[in-house]
């Protein structure tokens, strides 16, 4: 299983920007699909970005054009930028790999909150 470390949350300010970041502890990075998803008080858990290991990017509605996800395989990382965040950003944020490989097992971070005051 992989280890996920997430860090870069905190407390900012509507129309501020933030970038979280997830390190992960694993042999082979490239071959795991990433993803930030996100979790508000009484709400179920969403996705708000993936990369794939192919660098193929998609995004959920509310974050597209504000939020980019990206990757570098050399360092073990993904990451969130995060700008013009509004209240409705507010969360706990959790880093997820999936292995793009069969026989694999998902594995998700301990999670960052990301608070946006208004």
């Amino acid at each position: 299983q992989v280890q996920l470390v997430e860090s870069g949350g905190g407390l900012v300010q509507a129309g501020g920007s933030l970038t979280l970041t997830c390190s992960a502890s694993v042999r082979v990075f490239g071959i795991l699909h990433m993803a930030w998803y996100r979790q508000a008080p009484g709400k179920e858990r969403e996705l708000v970005a993936r990369i794939l290991n192919s660098e193929r990017r998609n995004y959920s509605d509310s974050v597209k054009g504000r939020f980019t996800i990206s990757r570098d395989n050399a360092k073990k990382t993904v990451y969130l930028r995060m700008t013009s965040l509004t209240p409705d950003d507010t969360a706990m944020y959790y880093c997820n790999a999936v292995p793009a490989v069969a026989g694999g097992s998902e594995s998700w971070g301990q999670g960052t909150q990301v608070t946006v005051s208004s």
